[in-house]
């Protein structure tokens, strides 16, 4: 599985922070010991999962990250090091071949952000059953689910959007990807082993003032689109009111996610 950018991953990271369920958090910490919580973070980029949830501890936690991109442990490694908070190791591992490598008898619970969408019902299921065979507990949280509004709207969006949808759900490095269908299917697979599941929206909420970032979100739903081959006037058309609406400052968006926490029954701490 190839990395995302840093840059991206930067960008993208305090829409990530203001958007994750806080009631959904909140059952995940009545599933983890308050004190000395030994946590594996998959996928974990350059380290946003531990940003999210740092701040609900009051010892430190030991975290394990995990990533196929060594770049990003690096960042997320040199990020989080030596402060009071965290004891931070990291493992550069394809967890699409060698998920099962990883030792969850070691650690209190499971996490991920931003990373179901991208793989496969069989790696999934793989994941899941690896989990629930461990009972512990796993919060995955920003998983997109393929919903996008715009203010003020263009009949394009839609037309985009679909193209979008149906881009995600290629091959991501962990065969067909599940794209937004993934955060209802991993919430089926955890309650038919058993599992309880909190679960709720974490959308983005993007206002005129993150021009960046959606110049950079929306330059993506541009490459899909000509990449898919949809009609180049529409199109262009569409990115130059996009844009000039983004320079102006007049262009809002969300973007739908999911946050869920699933737990063997009977476990919680609180």
């Amino acid at each position: 599985m190839s990395g995302f950018a840093s840059d991206w991953l930067a960008l993208r990271e305090p829409l990530d922070l203001a958007a994750r369920n806080r009631e959904v958090e909140t059952a995940f910490l009545e599933n983890v010991p308050a004190e000395s919580a030994r946590i594996l973070d998959l996928a974990s980029g350059a380290g946003s999962t531990v940003a999210g949830l740092k701040n609900y501890f009051h010892d430190p936690v030991e975290w394990q990250l995990t990533d196929y991109d060594p770049a990003l442990l690096e960042i997320a490694s040199t990020r989080w090091q030596g402060g009071a908070d965290c004891i931070v190791t990291s493992r550069q591992i394809d967890l699409s071949k060698n998920l099962e490598q990883l030792s969850l008898s070691e650690v209190d619970a499971v996490t991920t952000s931003a990373f179901l969408d991208l793989v496969s019902d069989c790696f999934l299921r793989r994941l899941v059953n690896f989990i629930v065979e461990a009972r512990k507990p796993f919060l995955a949280s920003l998983t997109y689910d393929g919903r996008a509004s715009f203010a003020p709207a263009n009949p394009m969006d839609q037309v985009l959007g679909e193209a979008l949808n149906r881009h995600q759900q290629t091959n991501k490095g962990f065969g067909p990807a599940l794209g937004p269908d993934a955060a209802q299917r991993a919430i089926e697979l955890f309650r038919a082993a058993g599992y309880e599941v909190v679960s709720g929206k974490s959308d983005w909420e993007i206002d005129g003032t993150r021009g960046d970032f959606l110049q950079e979100f929306l330059g993506g739903w541009l490459r899909v689109g000509r990449e898919v081959g949809l009609e180049a006037s529409a199109l262009e058309a569409w990115w130059q009111d996009r844009v000039q609406r983004i320079r102006s400052g007049e262009l809002s968006m969300s973007v739908g996610h999911v946050d869920f926490v699933a737990y063997p029954q009977m476990r919680r701490f609180s």
